[in-house]
Formats: C-alpha cells, structure tokens, sequence
C-alpha cells in the first residue's frame, strides 16, 4: 500500500489515497500506523478520495457557490484512532498533496470534509491559503454556552476564562497575560482535563495565547485526542478568532506564533476565516507485507 507522509510546522501526517487502502480504517488500524515505534509514527492519517468526474453534476466535479470544483475529499483521524472534523495543517498538506498529484487543474478547487466544504487556493508547491468557513461562537459542542461563547471553567486547581470557537470543530482558546507565563504552562497536565470537561460533551482543543504585538500571537496548542502539538491549523484559527473578538466588527490579519513556525490567520468581520501556511511532502513509501498482514488481522472491536 503507497503512501505518502507529509508535514506542516511539525504536525505530521500519513496520507492515504482511498483507492490504494486494502480494508477499512478502523481506529485500531490507525493507531497501529501512527505509532513511532512499531508503524510508520504519525500526528495522523490523512484519507482522500479523489472526485469522480465521470459522470458531472453537482456532486460529481460540479462547480461550487464560489466557482470552484471539488477536487476530492478528506477524512482525518488522530493518532488515538478518533475522527476528527477538521485540521487546518491536514487540509492543507491534502490540498498541496492532490495539487502535486494534478487532482484539479485550478490553483482553487473546493476539498469536502466531514466539517463541510474548505478551500483551498494553491499559492506555489508548498503555500496556499485555505477558506475554512465562518467561524461560531455557539455550538452543539458547547450546549450550555452563552451565545458570545465567553465563559469560564475550573480545572487543575484553576479558574481558566475562556472563548469557545467553533471552526469545524471545537476550540476552547485562553488568552494568557504576558508570553513568560504563556511558555511556563505545562500543558500535558492542564490540558486533558480542560479537552475532557463536562462543558464539552465531544470533547474539545485547547489553545492558550498571549499577545506578542498589534495582531501578532504566540499560541501553543493541546489537540485533542493527540495532545500537545508543535502546531494545530485550527487551533491557530480559534486563538486568532478569540484575539479578534476582543474588537469585534472589523477584519483582522493575525500572525499566529507557533512551536513549529507561523500561521497567518484573516478573520473577517463575519468570522469568515482563512489560513496561509506551508506544507511539505517528507517521503513516499509503502507498507510492508507484514504490517499489511497485521493490519488485515486487527479486531477493531478490540480496540
């Protein structure tokens, strides 16, 4: 089985071409192939599906509201085996992958998730801008929230204030006073119970931020069911939203600060957001007869 391992800011993915895949991805298969030590080690796996043209139409290579053609789709799943809605550094490698791979002959084609529609707009082989969509502020992955999304909750011995973002999925983001007190944290104590507080019924991402200068940020990031990581694309996205929102009404181009190096994050006066990154093929290889074999014979109900 092909594959193709892919990286942006650090955060690492397998992508998988659907056609190539011998078996259903189940959450255990994907644990085995994200494993370090015994798989291929991964953030990840990214599963694209290239679209179907042969027969057009609105869901076969149709175009869009904005224009665009479907070039394929993305499911991403986290290195735990969960599925996750979206990521913003996934969608980004897919979309520089199915580029390199010439799955669309537009430098913009639309990509479908299970989060919706994303966009992206190829810039040169390792940059693009991806639309992700408006942004929320409520959201079923914060039932109890008030509609402005600000509130606040109690873990680790801390009251934390936070603004809850949904951006495809969901983002608790905590603005921290000054950047020394942002890079103290320890955030493998204090994030899993804030990804696993009751609030957040699905679970949820965590960013902490702290203002650099005018709409400069450094964010680090607690993924969920990963986490933390050298970057998060939509976790850059819920930090720069929450930035945003303390002056709300007008569009803000946020450069995002990250363990593995910067996003640039516009968010519009509607909340609409897109991303400008890189992202990098790192090798092309193929699974071994014998993980193959061992993968074949996993139980997923297991787990």
């Amino acid at each position: 089985m092909r594959f193709e391992k892919w990286q942006a800011l650090g955060n690492d993915y397998v992508i998988v071409d659907r056609a190539e895949l011998p078996f259903e991805l189940t959450a255990q298969r994907v644990r085995k192939i994200c494993a370090r030590h015994v798989g291929v080690g991964a953030d990840g796996v990214l599963l694209v599906a290239r679209e179907d043209r042969s027969h057009g139409g609105p869901e076969k290579g149709g175009a869009r509201s904005n224009g665009a053609e479907r070039a394929g789709s993305l499911r991403i799943f986290n290195p735990d085996g969960s599925e996750a809605e979206l990521s913003g550094n996934g969608a980004r490698e897919a979309a520089l992958y199915m580029h390199r791979h010439s799955w669309s002959p537009h430098a913009t084609f639309v990509i479908d998730t299970p989060a919706g529609e994303v966009t992206p707009t190829i810039i040169d082989e390792r940059t693009c801008t991806i639309e992700l969509g408006h942004a929320a502020t409520s959201s079923e992955d914060f039932p109890g929230g008030p509609a402005d999304g600000r509130s606040e909750l109690a873990a680790s011995g801390r009251v934390w204030h936070f603004q809850h973002v949904s951006i495809g999925n969901p983002q608790c983001s905590i603005e921290v006073e000054h950047p020394d007190a942002l890079e103290a944290l320890e955030l493998a104590v204090l994030g899993p119970p804030i990804e696993a507080h009751a609030l957040f019924p699905n679970r949820t991402n965590v960013s902490w931020y702290a203002q650099l200068g005018d709409d400069r940020i450094r964010a680090r990031i607690f993924e969920r069911g990963v986490g933390e990581t050298l970057s998060s694309g939509t976790g850059a996205a819920g930090a720069a939203v929450a930035y945003a929102l303390r002056s709300p009404g007008r569009e803000r181009t946020v450069t995002v600060l990250l363990d593995g190096g910067e996003l640039r994050v516009r968010v519009g006066a509607d909340l609409l957001v897109d991303q400008t990154g890189w992202a990098q093929q790192v090798y092309v290889g193929r699974l071994s007869a014998e993980l193959l074999a061992e993968l074949e014979r996993t139980d997923a109900d297991r787990g």
